[in-house]
């Protein structure tokens, strides 16, 4: 099953600078629903992340909990560079089951969506060598700071999570083996004050 996604916005209403300054890790999520936009728009700013010789390592998995997205069933979702569109990868709401795999941080199970972003290393240690490693864990920081100034500019809270069991995380998403877990980032709308 896919789904379009619907295009993102290239002007926002706040500045990066504003973004910058805002910044912050939040835990605490509404229990509100994310619109398709909402959800289009952040998922754009992780996957325009820069890549060491454009080798694209990264790997976007969307989980979505029940009547947490309009107009999107609960899942897990793929989501791919250069797409415009989400590949339902396994059904259900796992928000609970990634929870537990993350060390048992209940927020994780509170927030509408959250972003896992593993990586395929072999893809950029194929041209670098062993070096790779490095430029992969490099990008994943590009993409989560992206995806927290993304946020900020919709009102939105995120956390980047890395305290996790791998294989537990690759379990409850079913990943193929080639993609390793490397940030777990909840996303919602803020029960902080922003």
């Amino acid at each position: 099953m896919k789904i379009k996604l619907e295009e993102a916005d290239k002007k926002g209403t706040v500045s990066v600078e504003e973004a910058i300054a805002r910044r912050k890790s939040r835990r605490a999520f509404k229990s509100i629903k994310l619109t398709g936009k909402q959800l289009s728009q952040v998922l754009w700013a992780a996957l325009k992340a820069p890549s060491a010789g454009a080798t694209y390592p990264l790997a976007l998995y969307v989980v979505i909990g029940a009547d947490c997205v309009e107009q999107i069933e609960a899942g897990v979702y793929h989501a791919e560079r250069g797409h415009s569109e989400l590949e339902r990868h396994k059904e259900g709401d796992l928000r609970a089951a990634l929870a537990d795999a993350c060390l048992g941080q209940r927020f994780i199970a509170h927030a509408p969506v959250s972003l896992v972003i593993a990586a395929e290393y072999e893809r950029t240690t194929r041209r670098y060598g062993d070096r790779g490693v490095r430029y992969v864990l490099i990008e994943v920081g590009h993409a989560s700071q992206n995806v927290y100034l993304e946020c900020e500019g919709l009102g939105l809270a995120t956390v980047a999570i890395g305290a996790f069991y791998d294989e537990a995380v690759s379990r409850v998403l079913d990943l193929p083996r080639q993609h390793r877990p490397l940030y777990v980032m909840p996303v919602g709308a803020s029960a902080e004050k922003l």
